[in-house]
């Protein structure tokens, strides 16, 4: 854990799409909220194993666009680590709520959020549908309406 660094990505350095990848289906879908988000790298050593986007919705709501960790990493606490450091950048740059959405099939990431403080917010019907040119399937069903979370921040 001590290897550990966490860097936001400058803004003329390369877009780390193989990592975004890993939770968005396409370049095309990335490119829809990559180029207004902050990007950050968390580092082990020098390899990067995981990626977070945030975008500032409003004056009170930062959004995670994107959360990803190689698959090396997983079930090893690192997206804790994550929502943890969203909620840190949140709180100092006086945001109220931190937003999240997920696909409705999406169980064990819904689960994840629940432990990390995020609750159910409402739902985007069709999103899946409506915003992405082919059927996108996960847990063998077809993914259909976004599953909005939010977590309040303590003043």
């Amino acid at each position: 854990m001590e290897n550990f660094t966490f860097n936001l990505l400058h803004s003329d350095s390369e877009i780390p799409y193989h990592l975004l990848l890993l939770a968005d289906e396409t370049q095309e879908a990335i490119n829809q909220y990559i180029f207004n988000s902050d990007i950050y790298l968390l580092y082990d050593g020098t390899e990067s194993i995981a990626v977070m986007a945030l975008y500032r919705k409003s004056n009170t709501e930062l959004e995670i666009k994107n959360v990803a960790v190689i698959e090396s990493y997983r079930s090893k606490g690192i997206g804790s680590i994550l929502m943890n450091k969203a909620k840190e950048i949140a709180k100092e740059n006086h945001y109220k709520t931190l937003t999240v959405g997920t696909s409705d099939t999406g169980v064990q990431q819904i689960r994840f959020y629940e432990k990390n403080g995020f609750t159910k917010s409402g739902i985007l019907k069709n999103f899946f549908i409506e915003n992405y040119p082919a059927p996108i399937y996960e847990n063998g069903l077809q993914m259909k309406d976004m599953v909005l979370l939010s977590h309040h921040l303590a003043e």
